[in-house]
């Protein structure tokens, strides 16, 4: 079989991407693939890597590229592509839609469930609708030097700077999360725990996004599930974040060494279960495809909210998702098989 890998991108999770990218080539088996490596850089531009199974640390990129002039002739011949792209043109159905148009087969989910869940506002606008628990929130738009508040009903009204806040802060206590609508690894995500922080926190949003959240703050063990299939569904046992840090933050995530993710054997046997249908129903409910990890809070009265999903969720050596598939049964190499042989089915 003819595998392209592609990794890097345009988008603020370049790095990350690079190093999901560099692990999965490295742990792919040459003997039943012939593996095209692919790195976009951040200007958007395709080149083809040589084949080695060094995988890159943050920050690093890959070496002796040559540029590809033609991607549409490139991948003419390539029986499956991974696309191991995160975030914004990667993630968000762009690339996806390139790869239908070429009819190509791919990894993970179609162009309509990537830019679903790629987009905070309409997964929760969507899993809404088939009654599953989310925070409370608030989107904003900015327009010029005023602001479009959208609530949870739908319903509109523009404020100047200091309404805004006036608004929000009647509607929610701190702490408040602010986070892009279309972002990923928790960049541009910010906790506000008081009112200066807050007037920040929707500028440096606005800087990667023209859209953002405002969301309640939940208080409650952060655990994750990760999902692997097309029709028939596999839940993985519950992993939990161990943060030194007020939220999981992006440094938290690649660069903190006192982080941990465990598979925790204190949550109830009931719990766990709702976890996993609820994972299930939402996968199903924004017709995903292959694999997405899904993020849940468990509150203290063990209600169970739904944060977010992730449909190309990291492959870094550290990341929950091959990590809770592990635990399940499949090792990282098997579960890269398995992946591959669901997007040729799929």
């Amino acid at each position: 079989m003819k595998l392209a890998v592609i990794f890097g991108g345009k988008s603020t999770e370049h790095d990350v991407s690079v190093v999901s990218g560099t692990s999965i080539i490295a742990n792919l088996n040459p003997e039943k693939y012939q593996i095209y490596p692919i790195y976009i850089d951040k200007f958007g531009t395709f080149y083809a890597c040589p084949y080695n199974k060094k995988i890159l640390s943050l920050g690093e990129s890959p070496q002796n590229l040559k540029r590809i002039d033609n991607i549409f002739a490139y991948l003419k011949n390539i029986d499956v592509v991974f696309p191991v792209l995160h975030g914004k043109y990667g993630e968000d159905g762009t690339i996806q839609g390139m790869l239908d148009l070429l009819d190509k087969k791919y990894v993970g989910c179609h162009t309509l469930s990537s830019t679903i869940c790629m987009d905070k506002v309409y997964t929760k606008i969507i899993l809404n609708s088939a009654g599953i628990k989310q925070a409370d929130y608030l989107v904003v738009k900015k327009y010029q030097n005023e602001y479009k508040i959208l609530d949870n009903s739908y319903h509109e009204s523009m404020h100047n700077s200091v309404s805004l806040i006036n608004f929000i802060n009647n509607k929610f206590n701190y702490p408040i999360f602010i986070k892009p609508s279309k972002s990923g690894s928790s960049i541009g995500v910010t906790k506000a725990e008081v009112e200066d922080e807050l007037i920040n926190a929707i500028e440096d949003a606005f800087k990667y996004d023209d859209k953002i959240l405002i969301e309640e703050g939940i208080i409650g063990r952060e655990v994750e599930c990760a999902i692997l299939g097309n029709d028939e569904l596999i839940a993985s046992p519950i992993g939990e974040i161990k943060t030194d840090t007020s939220f999981y933050s992006y440094d938290s995530k690649y660069k903190s060494e006192n982080e941990q993710t465990l598979i925790p054997n204190d949550i109830s046997f009931d719990i766990t279960n709702k976890i996993k249908n609820i994972a299930k129903k939402a996968f199903q409910v924004c017709d995903c495809k292959g694999l997405a990890r899904i993020d849940f809070f468990i509150k203290n009265d063990n209600e169970i909210i739904l944060n977010e999903i992730n449909t190309m969720p990291g492959f870094t050596s550290i990341s929950m998702y091959p990590k809770l598939m592990q635990e399940y049964g499949y090792d990282y190499k098997t579960l890269l098989d398995k992946l591959i042989e669901l997007a040729k089915n799929s």
